[in-house]
């Protein structure tokens, strides 16, 4: 995500501000609808509150001691963010993507993830694709050391670096919001060894396609990055019997 690195603190405290991030360019919330939004978005992302989980805003209301009208905005915007499904006429839940929209998801960041590699390779200066190599660096020892968490947050912050130094505002935005519909599933499959050693060879070589100034292979690499992590994923989803739709 764009506007600083990921912070220090328990993986729902991360995940609070990386949403947070996302979310402070809708300037028109009351800031107790901000906090409610991040605070329930962030449990779904940690796994407090799994896919289909119902959101009783009755309940929400006691438990963050305001009436109905914040909470039911705070849902509307996860809605938005894709992290909330407001069925009509039904409760509030936690949304439960089917494979074929987790795929569309997927294959767009891979396509602009793709450009941003070709902007990073023109607009970044030499120091800053050196702070990417730094992140790969931390990534491999965390690896090395069976941090799995560790190699988690690298692998967010390196991607959120990457997006941050092609200056494209509007890319920016839109990945931020695939981000956030992403980051539990991000979760699955670097959980898998194997999926970690693929992660770690191909971030190597996407900053090394970044040094050489390689725009073509760079970008292929971003791409190919995040491709390769959806493969994973779909099988896995498939063994565990989820839905296309």
């Amino acid at each position: 995500m764009s506007g600083g690195p990921v912070p220090t603190g328990s993986n729902v405290e991360r995940f609070d501000a990386i949403i947070r991030r996302v979310l402070a360019r809708g300037e028109e919330h009351p800031s107790l609808v901000i906090d409610i939004a991040c605070t329930i978005g962030a449990e779904i992302l940690d796994g407090v509150l799994p896919p289909r989980s119902d959101l009783n805003s009755v309940d929400l209301a006691r438990r963050f001691n305001t009436s109905r009208t914040p909470v039911r905005e705070a849902l509307v915007t996860l809605e938005k963010e894709g992290l909330v499904e407001i069925p009509p006429r039904r409760r509030p839940r936690v949304a439960d993507h089917g494979r074929d929209e987790i795929r569309e998801i997927y294959q767009a960041r891979a396509t602009l993830l793709g450009l941003v590699a070709t902007e990073v390779c023109e607009r970044a200066t030499a120091e800053e694709i050196a702070e990417l190599r730094v992140i790969v660096t931390g990534m491999e020892q965390a690896a090395a050391n069976g941090d799995r968490n560790g190699y988690y947050w690298g692998n967010v912050l390196l991607h959120e670096r990457f997006t941050e130094l092609s200056g494209d505002r509007t890319v920016i935005r839109l990945l931020n919001s695939l981000v956030l519909r992403s980051l539990r599933f991000r979760r699955l499959t670097l959980a898998q060894p194997e999926r970690v050693r693929r992660s770690i060879a191909d971030h190597s070589r996407l900053v090394t396609a970044l040094e050489e100034r390689d725009p073509q292979l760079a970008s292929a690499m971003a791409s190919a990055v995040v491709l390769g992590a959806h493969r994973l994923l779909d099988a896995m989803l498939e063994a565990e019997g989820v839905s296309r739709e």
